[in-house]
């Protein structure tokens, strides 16, 4: 047995398989492997391949501003360890900083692969429980957790919605749904160029576009208060990225004639 708790049923393995098998291929391709538990063990705060460092820099940012803002704080709330549930785990970097920290921490995810999946939970020297599940079908009863986090992952749900109203079922009353590190566009038609470059980019390098799901792919303002509403919670955005440097990075795109880039806010709904 690998340790993973798998709750995919076939029916939707096979409504994902595409998705994953593509997924996995750009990931290898990016070369996000190690056979050094010190890679895993390290992450976010340092990419010991060299790789990826811009990008780990970016979620080393995210994760000491969901320290300070969310589960520190709720922690000293409730005075005790948190059940938090880490979704789109990926290789469970995040599930296992929190699990250090003496929280219990579960990783969700589709890919169990041992490179970059949940598998890769055998690298680390502080468990976690992996579990392969899908966003909309949490294998957990009401109001179990206290925080659960989306990691760089809700823009891939193929209904917001239905992940969130998901989420809001298995967080208990007081409890926090955190949205981390997904695209947020002030205009919309910024966040469809952004897909169909992407999509251009990948048909070109990989000979696919990377669109097997129908998901958003981003996520814009007025879109984030529909959903507070339509889940009934209130929500609040911290950044991780100071006033000045987005500005200078929008500045930028303006003198280039670019498309103006994303944002990635914290974004935390309260239950």
């Amino acid at each position: 047995m690998d340790g993973i708790w798998r709750f995919l049923p076939p029916e939707r393995a096979a409504h994902y398989a595409r998705f994953v098998r593509e997924y996995e291929t750009v990931r290898l391709a990016e070369g996000r492997q190690s056979d050094d538990p010190a890679y895993y063990r390290a992450l976010p705060f340092r990419d010991l391949s060299g790789r990826m460092a811009a990008m780990w820099r970016e979620r080393a940012r995210t994760f000491t501003l969901l320290l300070a803002k969310v589960a520190e704080p709720l922690a000293a709330e409730r005075k005790r360890p948190l059940r938090i549930l880490d979704l789109g785990a990926g290789n469970g970097w995040l599930a296992y900083q929190l699990a250090k920290r003496g929280h219990e921490a579960a990783a969700v995810d589709l890919t169990v692969n041992n490179f970059d999946g949940l598998g890769a939970h055998a690298m680390y020297d502080v468990p976690f429980l992996p579990i392969q599940a899908e966003f909309t079908r949490l294998p957990l009863t009401d109001g179990q957790a206290d925080l659960v986090v989306f990691n760089a992952s809700f823009h891939y749900a193929e209904s917001y919605e239905a992940a969130l109203a998901e989420a809001r079922r298995v967080t208990r009353a007081g409890g926090r749904i955190v949205i981390a590190d997904s695209p947020v566009y002030r205009d919309p038609e910024n966040g469809r160029r952004m897909v169909r470059e992407r999509e251009a980019a990948f048909q070109a390098r990989y000979g696919f576009p990377s669109n097997a799901l129908d998901s958003e792919n981003f996520l814009e303002y007025g879109r984030l208060e529909e959903l507070a509403q339509t889940i009934e919670v209130e929500r609040t955005l911290y950044w991780p990225a100071p006033y000045w440097r987005r500005a200078i990075r929008y500045a930028k795109t303006r003198l280039r004639r670019q498309r103006k880039p994303a944002q990635f806010p914290l974004i935390v709904f309260h239950k």
